[in-house]
């Protein structure tokens, strides 16, 4: 059972789904949706789903429908969660390999430039984590230096070479102005 959205007449498995489909539609495409709302609800857009759904589903038809509803789909690929609702649990299935944008099972793998710039972005996101883990806890890098320690080149610090000369930096005109 479920509700038919009284304007396009797709099928909603609740009132909570039927209120979120009506506002929406009616707030991203402005069309039938919101003028059904205005009309039927006047106050739709200050309400959430938990008071519109009532409002809305007492306007809508009540009916069997044969479509499937996203949340009733299996999307384990044959492997059950053995979890109840509201349960952490790990989706890490050890012996396959997640598919990029398609989850472990996906159905939307990457081919060709695609593939290659992600699989180039995975590795350069492997060595960065790899480098962050080889800093010291101290702060230190590799290299000895701090990580907020200015490096050749960077000029964060560039008012300080003129405060060393005796000469004022932007910095300091900005402070005494103040």
């Amino acid at each position: 059972m479920g509700y038919a959205c009284p304007v396009c007449d797709a099928p909603q498995r609740d009132e909570t789904h039927l209120a979120n489909h009506l506002a929406l539609q009616a707030i991203v495409h402005g069309d039938d949706h919101e003028t059904w709302l205005d009309e039927h609800a006047p106050e739709w857009a200050d309400l959430n789903a938990d008071s519109l759904g009532p409002l809305v589903s007492d306007l809508a038809e009540e009916r069997e429908f044969d479509e499937v509803f996203e949340d009733t789909v299996d999307r384990t690929g044959g492997h059950s969660h053995g979890h109840a609702h509201g349960q952490e649990h790990d989706h890490d299935i050890p012996d396959r390999e997640p598919q990029p944008f398609g989850g472990a099972g996906g159905s939307q793998s990457l081919s060709g430039d695609a593939a290659q710039i992600f699989e180039e972005a995975r590795s350069l996101t492997r060595e960065m984590v790899a480098d962050d883990g080889e800093d010291g806890e101290d702060g230190e890098t590799n290299d000895g230096e701090t990580d907020d320690a200015p490096r050749e080149g960077d000029d964060r610090d560039a008012g300080s070479d003129a405060d060393d000369r005796g000469e004022e930096s932007d910095d300091d005109t900005d402070r005494k102005e103040s």
